[in-house]
């Protein structure tokens, strides 16, 4: 993509406890593009810091589980 630094695709990211997996993420796309800003808002639970913390690398695995999707980071 053009001018893309950051692009999120069809991200999604579990959490397994002892008894079962919960889904926190499920299939979130995102393009960041140069001289862009972009926000996540939404309400409490709703994944704006597991996805944050999907693209820094930063979840912890386990009990994180990232499912599927793609992170890329464009640098040129």
């Amino acid at each position: 993509m053009e001018n893309a630094l950051l692009t999120v695709r069809n991200l999604s990211v579990d959490f397994q406890t002892e008894d079962t997996r919960i889904h926190a993420l499920q299939d979130i796309s995102f393009t960041l593009k140069a001289g862009k800003t972009l926000a996540l808002v939404g309400e409490s639970g709703s994944g704006k810091s597991v996805s944050a913390l999907s693209i820094m690398g930063l979840l912890p695995c386990p009990p994180a589980i990232i499912c599927k999707g793609t992170i890329e980071l464009h640098s040129d």
